[in-house]
């Protein structure tokens, strides 16, 4: 069976301080299993530092995620913007690829009142050139849009689902919590994560299901979608049900906490995963 690890969504709070070492070193005395480095707010690390980082990482047993800058719009309707976006992806990339990260996330774009199949031409066409450029720099990386917690935003699993099979080297990133939100408080039962899980199978073959990078909060949310994270037990997400249909399916990978709490949620999870 594939082994699915747990971890959090940035440097835990308890570590000793911000950096990705301190992080990771708090992951493995926490019997936590993958970190997720955050560069929402831009890709600022050296890259022996990443390197450096890497090798404590993969010295502990942690694995390694990403997650790319809040400011990218793939589908801008200014030329710049979309260039600032490639530029963005490409260096979250690039960072990833130092650091020995095995997936790397990001948000791809905003529909801006579109046809939605004009938005997923653009973007498609973006993350295209963008997937030859890191297989031609020799980035072994995975590149995992992600899965949004409002309709106004691209990436529908819909739309991941066939990112992944249409364009080299795309991956989905299945945020549960999101999915929640921008269905306005559906996707929320054993029989709906399940549904998720076979959609991923069905359209992506057992390997996608064995290697997933996810994400999973305690979430609040209006009609419109996604408002802000939540802690899980004061959330309404039936995380219990979701990690019954993680294991029914067996999926392997990484999934990442990413509640205020952080260390806790993501022990929580972890130790729910194993008494089920």
């Amino acid at each position: 069976m594939p082994e699915l690890l747990f971890g959090t969504g940035g440097v835990p709070h308890s570590a000793k301080d911000r950096s990705v070492p301190a992080g990771v070193r708090r992951i493995s005395e926490l019997g936590l299993g993958c970190m997720e480095v955050e560069f929402v707010h831009g890709v600022r690390i050296r890259r022996e530092a990443a390197g450096e980082a890497g090798k404590t990482a993969a010295g502990l047993g942690v694995t390694l995620t990403c997650h790319g800058p809040y400011y990218i719009n793939l589908n801008s309707e200014e030329p710049e913007k979309r260039e600032a976006s490639v530029r963005r992806i490409l260096d979250t990339a690039r960072a990833a690829h130092w650091l020995g990260a095995v997936s790397f996330t990001f948000h791809p774009a905003f529909m801006m009142k579109k046809d939605p199949e004009e938005v997923y031409r653009v973007v498609s066409t973006a993350l295209a050139e963008i997937s030859a450029t890191v297989r031609q720099e020799g980035l072994e990386v995975r590149i995992s849009p992600e899965l949004t917690g409002k309709p106004t935003q691209f990436g529908s699993l819909e739309e991941l689902l066939r990112l992944s099979r249409e364009v080299e080297n795309i991956h989905p990133c299945i945020d549960f919590s999101h999915y929640h939100a921008r269905t306005g408080g559906a996707q929320n039962s054993y029989g709906e994560f399940c549904g998720t899980l076979e959609a991923v199978g069905k359209a992506l073959g057992k390997p996608a299901l064995e290697q997933l990078h996810m994400h999973v909060s305690g979430i609040n949310y209006t009609g419109k979608g996604e408002r802000n994270h939540l802690d899980l037990p004061e959330s309404d997400l039936k995380y219990v049900e979701l990690l019954r249909a993680l294991k029914e399916f067996e999926v392997g990978g990484q999934l990442i906490c990413e509640s205020p709490s952080l260390e806790e949620d993501a022990r929580l999870l972890k130790d729910t995963y194993l008494g089920l």
